[in-house]
């Protein structure tokens, strides 16, 4: 073989050597895009996936309203010296409340509440029992709307929603119990940052404070209206509240008498009883 010859063949293998070194290179980054896209795609799965499940978590279906609360609130008024409910259909799925015609020749009292706000608790039980005399008498209604305004106070229990969803139970299917149930929630309430009752517990209480029937307890457990409790709370926390001047709840207790804002007076505050009636009487009905 000449010199001309060797050298060409010498070329002719480096060249053969460069080109299986590049075809391989070639190969390797095939492989590796695939490799990328492959692990694109499954990570956006997953994400996908986690995403669907933080959604499917998060979303409560609000589902129609308890009967007996049209209102968002329960309204009892007096009939032959008892305190009876006001009857009415549920707020149907989707549906807005219906504001209460209030009567302008009683008293009307409306009280926004939360079972573990303990100021609730103060208003429950110093002056309840007037509150009740006066409507058995005819000349007082009272409307109650339970709400949950301190869910972030019991751990993550959710307990505000629990019991303002066990109230809408007895409203729903034992509502002449229901301010009997209302006064025993309060008798039992947890202290704020515990994680409150259990459902079952808020079911036991509600059947020995008189709410028996049998369905009562299945929906306390179930949580039938827990999103309905959402639903209500993000009304009266966004839009003006009917049958006062007020443009949205700001607190917990809200009491209103006849469209004006009690805050709380005399040297007990919420629990002073005597303070409160003062306050009816100088803006219920005689007032007008």
């Amino acid at each position: 073989m000449s010199d001309n010859e060797s050298k060409k063949a010498r070329r002719n293998a480096a060249r053969e050597r460069a080109r299986e070194a590049r075809q391989k290179e070639q190969a390797r980054r095939r492989r590796n895009k695939t490799l990328t896209i492959s692990a694109i795609i499954v990570g956006s799965l997953a994400v996908v996936a986690v995403v669907v499940l933080v959604i499917a978590n998060s979303i409560q279906p609000v589902g129609p309203g308890p009967k007996n609360m049209a209102s968002d609130g329960i309204v009892l008024t007096g009939e032959s010296g008892k305190i009876v409910p006001v009857e009415t259909k549920a707020i149907p799925e989707g549906g807005e409340p219906t504001p209460t015609k209030q009567d302008d020749s009683v008293t009307n009292i409306t009280v926004y509440e939360d079972y573990m706000c303990p100021i609730c608790n103060q208003f429950e039980t110093g002056n309840m029992d007037q509150i009740k005399q006066w409507v058995q008498d005819g000349t007082a209604t009272l409307e109650v709307h339970p709400f949950n305004l301190l869910d972030r106070a019991s751990l993550g229990s959710k307990y505000s929603t629990r019991s303002a969803a066990a109230a809408a139970c007895v409203a729903n299917y034992d509502p002449e119990a229901f301010l009997d149930v209302n006064s025993a929630f309060y008798e039992n309430q947890p202290s704020e940052n515990t994680r409150g009752l259990s459902n079952d517990k808020l079911a036991d209480i509600a059947e020995k404070a008189g709410a028996t029937n049998e369905k009562v307890e299945p929906c306390i457990t179930d949580q039938e209206f827990a999103g309905w409790v959402a639903d209500a709370t993000n009304r009266a926390l966004t839009e003006p509240l009917p049958n006062s001047d007020l443009p949205k709840l700001t607190g917990t207790p809200t009491v209103i008498v006849n469209g004006k804002q009690y805050n709380g007076q005399g040297t007990n505050s919420w629990a002073d009883a005597q303070a409160f009636a003062a306050f009816v009487e100088a803006n219920g009905a005689s007032a007008k």
